[in-house]
């Protein structure tokens, strides 16, 4: 099993700056890739981003392409999403979640998913 537990979540002003953060932990893999993802109220969950175990290739959409940038700390076997520039468009609950494949596969493939942390952003 795998336990993914995201943190940093707020409310910021349009603009504004936040960094959100996925912990690991439990079961290892070694080829994997892990997404972030979101979810508006009355949507469907939609890709944001991923990031291979590697840490050298990185996926997004385009939506956040140029805002939004996912990095890795190995060592405290944590993701990050950076945001900068964000947008009202840009409220939802965000999700981390493991792809135990180094395949990349959309939302239904991902294996482990966090619980979600809720991202607000002003107008």
């Amino acid at each position: 099993q795998v336990q993914l537990v995201e943190s940093g979540g707020g409310l910021v002003q349009a603009g504004g700056s936040l960094r959100l953060s996925c912990a690991a932990s439990g079961r290892t893999f070694s080829r994997y890739i892990m997404g972030w993802f979101r979810q508006a109220p009355g949507k469907e969950r939609e890709f944001v981003g991923a990031i291979t175990w590697s840490g050298d290739t990185t996926y997004y959409a385009n939506s956040v392409k140029g805002r939004f940038t996912i990095s890795k700390d190995d060592a405290k076997n944590t993701v990050y999403l950076q945001m900068n520039s964000l947008k009202f468009e840009d409220t939802a609950v965000y999700y981390c979640a493991l792809n135990q494949s180094p395949i990349p596969r959309p939302v239904r493939g991902y294996d482990y998913w966090g619980q979600g942390t809720q991202v607000t952003v002003s107008s």
